[in-house]
C-alpha cells in the first residue's frame, strides 16, 4: 500500500492538462468519487493494525497533494480565460439588483439614533400579550372602550390574551424589572382591529419612550422633545403641547411641530393651521408606578408615543398608509438615497 501511495504521489506531481476539461477529468480520476484515491481509502480496512496510523497519514498527504495540484491547474486556466477575454465569466449573466431599506425602517432607525444620543436605550417585547401589560398596569379602567373587542384584537379570553394595541407593554415589562433609573425607548409593530383605508390601518409601527429617575420634571419632557423635534424635522422646527388625557400619563398632552413644508405659515399639509400633530407624552401617573412596584413618591418619570407611520408620512409627503404594506418595489425604490 506504501508502495502504490509513493507511486501515485510522483505521478500526481507530474500531471499537465491542456485545456479546462482536462482538469475536470484529472479531478475525477484521483479524487472523484469514484476516483484512485478514494478507492485507497475503501481499501484501508484491509490494512494491518500496525500500520494504520503509517498508511493513514500518507492517504491523507496524497489526497491533500492532489486536491491542491488540481485546484492550481484550475485556477491557472481561470486566469487564461479572465485575462484573453477581457471578462469576468464567473459574474453572474444578469446584473443582480439591490434592494432598498423600507421607508418605515429608515425612520425608526432616525429616531432611535436621535434618542440614543440622549442616553436612551432600546427594549424590546411580545407582541401577543396579556391584559395586565396592555392595559391593566396601564391604568386603564375596566370600562375603556380600548378593551372593546371593536378596537382590540383577543386571542383568548378568561385570562385576555391579545395582540398588543401599543408598545407601553414593553414599558411595564422594563419597570418591573429594572430598578431606577431607567432612559428606554420601545419601538415595534402593533394591532388594532381597526377598517383598512388610506389613513387607518389594522397593523402599524410605534416608538415609545419613557425616563423615569428621581425630580423628572414636565420642563424635561418639553425639552426632549424638542430636541427630537429639530433633529428630525430640522433645526428651525418648533414645537406646542396641547392638553390632552391618557390613562396612563397625568398631565397628558399632545405635541404639535411645526410644519416643515410652509414654515408654519399654513398649507394643504398642515390644513393652514401651520402645525402637525406627532405624538402624545406626559408624566407617568403614579398608579403605574403602583402597579410595577416603583416608588412613587421618590420617582417621577415622563413617557411619549408616537405612529412611525405618521412620522413617515409627513417626512416624505406619502398620501396612503397602505403603500408601506403593499412592497411595491417602485415605491420602495424612491427611498434608496434616504439612508
Amino acid at each position: 500500500m506504501l508502495d502504490k501511495i509513493k507511486a501515485l504521489k510522483s505521478e500526481i506531481e507530474q500531471i499537465t492538462a491542456g485545456t479546462f476539461e482536462d482538469v475536470e477529468g484529472l479531478r475525477i480520476k484521483y479524487i472523484g468519487k469514484k476516483g484512485i484515491i478514494n478507492q485507497l481509502f475503501t481499501d484501508f480496512k484491509n490494512v494491518p493494525s500496525d500500520k494504520k496510523k503509517e498508511v493513514g497519514q500518507a492517504m491523507n498527504e496524497l489526497k491533500n497533494l492532489a486536491t491542491e495540484k488540481i485546484n492550481n491547474l484550475k485556477e491557472s486556466f481561470q486566469t487564461k480565460i479572465s485575462h484573453s477575454s477581457g471578462a469576468d465569466l464567473t459574474m453572474p449573466g444578469e446584473p443582480i439588483a439591490l434592494g432598498t431599506r423600507h421607508p418605515l425602517a429608515i425612520v425608526k432607525n432616525k429616531i432611535i439614533s436621535i434618542f440614543g444620543r440622549l442616553g436612551f436605550i432600546v427594549a424590546e417585547g411580545p407582541e401577543i400579550e396579556d391584559d395586565w401589560h396592555v392595559f391593566s398596569a396601564l391604568n386603564f379602567p375596566v370600562e375603556h372602550p380600548a378593551r372593546d373587542m371593536q378596537d382590540t384584537f383577543f386571542i383568548e379570553k378568561d385570562p385576555d390574551i391579545l395582540l398588543r394595541t401599543h408598545t407601553s407593554s414593553v414599558q411595564i415589562r422594563v419597570m418591573e424589572n429594572i430598578p431606577p433609573p431607567i432612559r428606554a425607548i420601545f419601538p415595534g409593530r402593533v394591532f388594532r382591529n381597526e377598517a383598512v383605508s388610506a389613513r387607518s390601518h389594522c397593523i402599524f409601527h410605534q416608538v415609545e419612550g419613557l425616563y423615569v429617575d428621581e425630580n423628572v420634571s414636565f420642563a424635561d419632557l418639553k425639552q426632549t422633545l424638542l430636541y427630537f423635534a429639530k433633529e428630525l424635522f430640522g433645526v428651525d422646527s418648533q414645537i406646542r403641547l396641547r392638553p390632552s388625557y391618557f390613562p396612563f400619563t397625568e398631565p397628558s398632552a399632545e405635541m404639535d411641530v411645526s410644519c416643515s413644508l410652509c414654515g408654519g405659515k399654513g398649507c394643504n399639509l398642515c390644513k393652514y393651521t401651520g402645525w402637525l400633530e406627532i405624538l402624545g407624552c406626559g408624566m407617568v401617573d403614579p398608579n403605574v408606578f403602583e402597579a410595577c412596584n416603583i416608588d412613587n413618591k421618590k420617582y417621577t418619570g415622563f413617557a411619549f408615543g408616537m405612529g412611525i407611520e405618521r412620522i413617515a408620512i409627513l417626512l416624505y409627503g406619502i398620501k396612503d398608509i397602505r403603500l408601506f404594506f403593499e412592497n411595491d418595489i417602485r415605491f420602495l425604490k424612491q427611498f434608496e438615497s434616504a439612508f
